[in-house]
């Protein structure tokens, strides 16, 4: 009896961080029209690095008052830099220069092939075995990007916008591959607090560059709103739901509930933006969660292992 009182505070937080994951499937895909609408008045250099430096800071003070130290091991502070590079500042300034020149709703859709270029790249640089589903996840992921592509090809539609979304999901992969190859022997909001301040500080450089450090004498209500929401929903609040469920919940558990983020996006894009997918948006969409779910299932060598 006394073994399952204690186990029920222990199994309420899991019921409570696995429910938790739909609201981070919402709260992420809100975010896409979200950024759309802060665009139209914020350059983009600018609305990254206010998101992500006050993301980074709110990460960090939540990481001190749950005790987790923020330093980390000198000669880890390479690693932690390029994957911050890649999966942060490259992710987020190209998704923004994307979301300029394209409809959120395919810019979305394109973005979410990083599943499908992480088990690519997981097998070109970590030698890891390509199962039947990886290989079809890898199959069906083609067939997306050419469902959406190609109409918009012959029509003559096609955007150098898809051409950064997708730049953005070889970025978010390849620093996948590397957090994977060089871990960092730290909590993982520690690691995240630093790679959302490496990005912040590479959008702070832009912004100064190419910028100016230009900011509008006024903004719209709206403009003001959806940065509200970008900042302390999208990058503050998420990221805390995000890392305290990983902690509690199996990893691919959570992996597998975010696949829904592109179809939030789009259809939050549909009704926020007034933007109108075409058939081929929402085939290249079907396609494309199909080969993220295929390649985020856990293979038969893993189910026998435990996922180790």
């Amino acid at each position: 009896m006394r073994t399952l009182a204690n186990n029920a505070p222990r199994q309420s937080r899991i019921n409570f961080y696995t429910a938790a994951v739909p609201l981070l499937t919402l709260l992420w895909g809100l975010n896409w029209p979200a950024v759309k609408i802060a665009l139209g008045e914020i350059d983009p250099w600018t609305l990254r690095a206010i998101g992500l430096s006050s993301g980074g800071m709110i990460l960090a003070g939540c990481a001190l008052i749950r005790g987790d130290r923020l330093s980390v091991r000198r000669d880890h502070w390479l690693r932690l830099g390029v994957a911050g590079l890649l999966t942060i500042a490259a992710f987020n300034l190209l998704l923004g220069y994307a979301q300029l020149h394209a409809p959120t709703s395919r810019a979305v859709i394109v973005t979410f092939t990083m599943p499908v270029w992480t088990v690519l790249f997981a097998r070109l640089f970590l030698g890891e075995h390509l199962d039947r589903s990886r290989i079809i996840a890898l199959a069906v992921g083609l067939a997306g990007l050419l469902a959406l592509g190609w109409p918009l090809v012959r029509d003559g539609q096609f955007s150098i916008g898809l051409v950064y979304a997708l730049l953005a999901g070889i970025c978010f992969a390849l620093g996948t591959i590397v957090t994977k190859r060089f871990p960092v022997e730290a909590p993982p909001i520690t690691i995240a607090t630093w790679q959302l301040l490496v990005g912040a500080a590479c959008a702070a450089v832009g912004m100064v560059a190419f910028e100016h450090a230009a900011m509008p004498s006024s903004i719209s209500a709206a403009t003001t709103l959806a940065i509200l929401y970008h900042v302390l929903f999208s990058q503050a609040l998420a990221h805390i739901l995000w890392f305290s469920a990983l902690a509690r919940i199996p990893a691919g558990t959570a992996g597998l509930a975010t696949l829904m983020i592109p179809a939030v996006g789009v259809y939050s894009s549909t009704l926020l933006l007034g933007e109108q997918p075409t058939v081929a948006d929402y085939t290249g969409l079907v396609l494309l969660v199909t080969a993220a779910f295929l390649a985020l299932r856990p293979s038969n060598r893993e189910a026998l292992h435990g996922g180790r």
